[in-house]
């Protein structure tokens, strides 16, 4: 804090006589590996030879490193193995991106030749980086930075300004607590944007907001493009940690990119079975990455979306009234005013976003965020109903810690609560990813970047503004209606019958059938 440094300045201005200034200091980010590798390094100048197999393979995060042997002493003799090991402990590697160390990883050594004449220690050393490097290289590496855990307190009526403050720093975070006139905010966030944020609360809560902030660890970087830009470095011009290897060929020794060098390598893949069992995925189109997990979600979502809703019945709905200049082609064009009618139509509502945008449930917010909720709830009840819509309505991390995602329906409405760590915006995006393209997709939310992102992706918008005065619109509505059938004169029970019991009454009044 300023105060601190304050008081450091003062205490060495008194004890040393030296005035001293304190720069805003540096991020120190690391890198990791994206997928199992083997990597290669081979080390072969005149009169030297060594060549070196690691299996390299990605850990959980705070793991760090670790190191292992799982190579026979016939491969390789046991004192060429204790020295690799040495030689994989004695350094900080560096990844490829930005030359940060390399962290949460697993290194097992799988295999590799020496020469009975020509091998020295030094040469297993050169060897051992240089397959390290290569490993890097071909696995992809993964920038990470350290992540705050913080709590943050502040008035009630200012919890809006602090949770858009989050987001735009790249967290995440719990639903808010209301505890009297203070309201409480927990998450993370990345530490390089939020290290400046204890000064921005007191002065836009006039000293009433406390942050508390904890290192959580370190989790991928929000903004990698940028640090690797600014930071500028180059792998391949590093002359201290070179990512090829050396090969001898007639009497001289030459390099060869880490791109090339398992083309060159004089020992067999160690990692053969697992290989083999890669390119048969890559030959079939089924190549296995990061991205699966993401492959996996949104066939999940699209599995709940049939039970939850069923398979679409798209002729029961008609048209919004912003569709009503489609009327206009419905002579001229009728195949394609067909075919657009019975696109569903679907609204996904940002709950939280809605709730602290509109007065009345940012006010009972206050009170009862509970009560917040199923005030707004009963509100798209009644929109739903008029509107003839499926309505979605997504709350953000509403459960405690571990809660998986959860779709309950409400009267006419469907509530979904997400699961861990996994915010509005992001279900709302994959959502209309998903099924913007083939169904007419609304989201009402008041989030600036959220609103790109659902253009891009097909989908209308509709502020919270919007939103409010659409809804007291619908409300009005349903009140004339309600009205108007009231004034329309006698209220005869025949009008509030199916056709059927109604023809058969009227049979009976007219003498056609003797009874019910």
């Amino acid at each position: 804090g300023e105060v601190q440094i304050e008081i450091l300045k003062s205490l060495i201005a008194e004890r040393f006589g030296v005035e001293v200034e304190f720069g805003k200091g540096n991020i120190l980010y690391k890198e990791t590996i994206q997928k199992k590798v083997e990597g290669v390094g081979h080390f072969e100048p005149l009169r030297h030879y060594a060549e070196v197999h690691l299996i390299m393979e990605p850990l959980p995060a705070g793991s760090g490193l670790e190191f292992a042997v799982d190579c026979s002493e016939d491969v390789l003799d046991r004192n060429w193995q204790r020295l690799i090991l040495t030689h994989l402990q004695e350094k900080e590697h560096v990844g490829v991106l930005t030359g940060s160390p390399v962290t949460d990883m697993k290194i097992t050594l799988s295999g590799g030749r020496a020469h009975l004449k020509h091998t020295e220690g030094g040469d297993f050393r050169q060897a051992t980086y240089r397959a390290v490097r290569q490993g890097l290289k071909e696995a992809g590496c993964v920038l990470l930075e350290p992540w705050y855990q913080f709590r943050l307190e502040v008035p009630s009526e200012m919890i809006g300004r602090a949770m858009a403050d989050v987001q735009r720093m790249s967290g995440q975070f719990d639903a808010p607590i209301t505890d009297g006139e203070t309201a409480v905010l927990a998450g993370s966030a990345p530490v390089s944007e939020m290290r400046e944020y204890q000064r921005e609360v007191v002065s836009y809560t006039r000293g009433r907001g406390r942050l508390f902030c904890s290192l959580k660890g370190y989790a991928l970087c929000h903004n990698a493009g940028e640090v690797e830009e600014a930071i500028g470095y180059d792998s391949e011009s590093d002359v201290d940690n070179p990512t090829g290897s050396v090969f001898c060929a007639h009497g001289a020794g030459y390099n060869v990119p880490w791109n090339k060098v398992k083309e060159m390598m004089h020992v067999e893949r160690t990692w053969k079975t697992e290989e083999k069992t890669v390119e048969k995925e890559k030959s079939s189109g089924r190549m296995t990455t990061a991205f699966d997990e993401h492959r996996a979600t949104a066939k999940e979502l699209e599995e709940i979306f049939l039970r939850t809703y069923g398979p679409a019945k798209r002729d029961r709905f008609p048209n919004h009234s912003n569709d009503r200049p489609l009327k206009k082609t419905l002579v001229s064009q009728p195949a394609r005013y067909k075919k657009t009618v019975k696109m569903e139509e679907y609204l996904l509502v940002d709950g939280y976003n809605i709730i602290f945008a509109w007065e009345d449930l940012r006010e009972l917010a206050k009170v009862s965020i509970d009560g917040a909720r199923n005030r707004l709830m009963d509100i798209l009840c009644n929109y739903q109903g008029y509107k003839k819509c499926t309505l979605i309505l997504v709350f953000d991390a509403y459960r405690m810690e571990g809660h998986r995602e959860e779709v309950v329906r409400y009267h006419n409405i469907h509530v979904v609560y997400t699961k861990e760590a996994e915010t509005a915006d992001q279900y709302i995006e994959k959502t209309v990813h998903k099924i913007g393209r083939n169904h007419n997709v609304t989201v009402a939310t008041s989030d600036g970047l959220e609103q790109v992102i659902i253009r891009g992706e097909g989908g209308r918008l509709l502020s919270a503004r919007e939103f409010a005065e659409e809804v007291e619109y619908i409300n009005g509505e349903i009140r004339r209606e309600v009205q108007e059938k009231r004034q329309s004169g006698k209220n005869y029970l025949v009008n509030h019958m199916d056709e059927s019991l109604a023809e058969k009454m009227e049979r009976v009044r007219l003498g056609l059938e003797k009874e019910l």
